[in-house]
């Protein structure tokens, strides 16, 4: 029999002090330094993505595993018994899997406690001779006496499941809620000093200083529609609030050429006019969709070189006109669940149309963009281990600039195993984005708000996600799950949280004086600021960009 959970402790030895504890300081704008109280563990965003001789050490030093489980189960299905678990408590859990009997496998984790069944809270594609790092969590509905958190691998195959450095680490809603604070001002906030000084070079002690915010350096956006057109309360409801967009439909083959060389981009200018004049950055969406269901039916209806021909007129078209317009392209849509242009053109086709567009518009990023990524691990064809397959596929095979794009239409939440799958993404070092957040709308409007906020938190707490967009346009039907606002653009309680969200992550007015030394000090969000300096008769003005950085920035301003 395989060596288990009961081998645990030999494979985590004594474990590395992951500063378990928040010594970090909480710095807040305009306001002295708090630091965290010091029991609260600290978040561990290891993650492994490559097949290892031997297993690492376990996060958490195991956590709660080494006084509260127990092992049970077999082979083929090894379980832990967990006692005492907490109603609301997020639980980060990992562990090192190998198997025996396949090659590979999808190996999924499970929970059961007495009144409810988690299919899946974790999932790795193991392998047969090496060690491979599943990463999930889950969040409990109600209390458990007593769960069972079980292995399974593929029911059809007889595999054998070794397990080894299994971590469980419960947080509080308040020590999550610390640790996402204590990462926003870490990576989303800056330390500046603003020095004055006369003309000769003196410094000058009592200046007046005023500090402004005038844009933020984080991308956080929404899609858009043509409904936006010649709406002027619908374009000043949306700039007033974001930075970048999306379109809805309007750039999708079927919009831009529903029939075979009738080709229309009057919508698409418009709305990219509309996005020039408010200064928003914009994303592509899309180049192509492997969905059949939303691919023109003429294109469904060709073969062989008439189909080849139509999707290189397709690229050439759409790139000929926007080059450089679009700091990203969605290529091939939802690739991961859909695959109409490789069965068609052949196991290469994706592949070309990456190469084909990134020599088209080489400055732009390029995009796998997937549902059910971080949604859920329940979705075997879109688990994080087959997206990362698919985009070291596309690697090898020449394709440059690659971006992640995460869907993030979510119908139910498990935030630990968000935070988990984009830690292990976060591996690769591409650019991350949640590219369509929206909450189902089988939710009522106060549950859908709520659990909009909590996606949003994760995600800008989430240091290696570089820009969140929403999939909220606006039609006179609604919109596709959920809306922010009304037709008469009065906020729904999901508005009410982005608005509050979009304060809260956005550095306040500053007024105050220059020191002894001639210095003013704050600590502020990522973006463009405007300084206002007085002294007496003499005033200045002047503008400064604060981007990420260890250092603090450094502002002279002379009078």
């Amino acid at each position: 029999m395989w060596s288990m959970i009961g081998g645990m402790e030999d494979v985590a030895g004594d474990s590395t002090k992951q500063a378990l504890i928040l010594l970090a300081m909480f710095l807040l704008v305009g306001s002295s330094p708090s630091v965290a109280p010091q029991d609260v563990p600290l978040y561990d965003s290891t993650a492994y993505t490559k097949c290892m001789g031997k297993p690492e050490r376990a996060l958490y030093n195991g956590g709660i595993l080494g006084k509260f489980t127990t092992l049970s189960g077999n082979d083929s299905s090894p379980s832990l018994v967990l006692f005492s678990l907490t109603r609301g408590f997020k639980y980060s859990f990992s562990s090192w899997v190998k198997i025996h009997g396949a090659d590979s496998a999808l190996i999924r984790a499970s929970l059961t406690t007495e009144d409810e069944a988690y299919n899946c809270i974790g999932n790795v594609v193991a392998r047969s001779g090496c060690w491979s790092f599943l990463k999930g969590g889950f969040t409990l509905h109600s209390p458990s006496n007593r769960s069972l958190l079980s292995f399974h691998g593929p029911g059809k195959w007889n595999i054998s499941i070794a397990t080894a450095g299994v971590s469980l680490q419960p947080f509080t809603d308040e020590q999550w809620r610390m640790n996402q604070d204590h990462i926003i001002n870490k990576v989303r906030k800056r330390p500046v000093m603003i020095h004055v000084a006369d003309e000769d070079g003196e410094r000058l002690q009592g200046a007046e200083i005023q500090v402004k915010q005038i844009s933020k350096e984080f991308p956080f956006g929404s899609a858009i529609a043509k409904t936006i057109l010649g709406n002027i309360p619908y374009q000043k409801w949306f700039v007033e609030r974001f930075n970048a967009a999306v379109f809805e439909n309007e750039l999708k083959w079927y919009a831009t050429e529903p029939e075979q060389g009738k080709v229309t981009y009057a919508i698409a200018d418009q709305m990219l006019r509309f996005v020039r004049e408010s200064g928003v950055t914009a994303r592509g969406h899309n180049i192509f969709w492997e969905d059949p269901k939303y691919t023109p039916s003429w294109v469904r209806n060709l073969t062989g070189l008439d189909l080849e021909m139509a999707v290189k007129a397709r690229i050439t078209s759409l790139l000929d006109r926007y080059k450089e317009e679009f700091v990203h392209w969605d290529v091939s849509n939802e690739m991961l669940h859909f695959d109409f242009y490789e069965q068609n053109l052949g196991p290469n086709a994706t592949l070309e149309f990456f190469k084909t567009v990134h020599q088209s518009d080489p400055l732009a990023t390029l995009f796998m963009n997937e549902f059910n990524v971080v949604e859920t691990c329940s979705d075997s064809d879109s688990s994080v281990d087959k997206y990362i397959s698919r985009l070291r596929e596309l690697e090898s095979g020449g394709v440059s600039m690659d971006g992640i794009g995460l869907e993030s239409h979510f119908d139910t939440l498990n935030l630990p195993l968000m935070r988990a799958v984009i830690d292990k993404l976060a591996t690769l070092g591409l650019p991350i984005w949640l590219t369509e957040v929206d909450i189902s709308n089988k939710f009522d409007k106060d549950s859908q708000a709520a659990h909009l906020e909590e996606v949003l938190r994760e995600g800008f707490s989430h240091p290696s996600v570089n820009g969140i967009m929403m999939w909220t346009a606006l039609h006179p039907y609604g919109c596709y799950q959920m809306c922010l606002t009304d037709n008469d653009f009065r906020n729904l309680p999901t508005g009410d949280v982005v608005d509050k969200l979009l304060q809260e992550w956005k550095t306040e007015d500053l007024e105050g004086q220059a020191d002894e030394y001639g210095s003013y000090s704050f600590f502020g969000f990522l973006g463009e600021y405007s300084v206002t300096v007085r002294d007496s008769n003499r005033t200045a003005y002047s503008t400064f960009a604060l981007s990420q950085g260890e250092e603090t920035r450094h502002v002279t301003i002379q009078l």
